[in-house]
């Protein structure tokens, strides 16, 4: 299934595979350039009630990335992965993992399709280790954080326009 609008499609495409899809109304430079910079990631990544700290994020092949959620009464949530292909501004593929359930690591390749008309279809799809692991990520409360994860990023995408257009 592909999003035809700017909501967050969600599939389950096997037991081991879920796929993510959102179309943006950015080009896909802006919407690449913008996922990979990590002065822009504690505006974006993770649900609002959350801050993000990013503790490293070493953007090439083989490079870490490390961030954390931080709740209101102190709690962190640590998350981290090693980038394994960078081909700008077409494709991501890195590797994820929530620190407290150590060793159930996903592959996670994002793509981005130029639509034309400044619009991009963001891709993103997550291969786990096995059905339990993909089971355990979507009852986390996955779906939500990501919805909310992405409403985010398109309202630093529309700000970046807005600010540019105005240059």
């Amino acid at each position: 299934m592909i999003a035809t609008d700017r909501e967050l499609k969600m599939k389950r495409l096997s037991d081991v595979e879920f796929e993510l899809t959102r179309v943006f109304d950015a080009p896909r430079e802006l919407l690449f350039k913008t996922m990979i910079d990590p002065n822009l990631i504690p505006r974006w990544w993770g649900p609002r009630r959350y801050s993000t700290v990013v503790d490293k994020m070493d953007v090439r092949v083989g490079g870490k990335w490390r961030y954390a959620n931080r709740a209101s009464d102190g709690q962190e949530f640590w998350f981290n992965g090693e980038y394994r292909e960078i081909t700008p501004p077409e494709r991501i593929v890195q590797t994820f993992e929530f620190e407290p359930m150590a060793g159930h690591i996903s592959v996670d390749t994002a793509t981005f399709e130029d639509l034309g008309d400044g619009r991009t279809l963001f891709r993103s799809r997550s291969l786990f280790q096995s059905k339990e692991d993909l089971d355990g990520m979507l009852s986390s409360g996955m779906e939500s954080g990501a919805k909310e994860t992405y409403d985010r990023l398109a309202e630093i995408l529309a700000e970046k326009q807005a600010t540019s257009t105005k240059r």
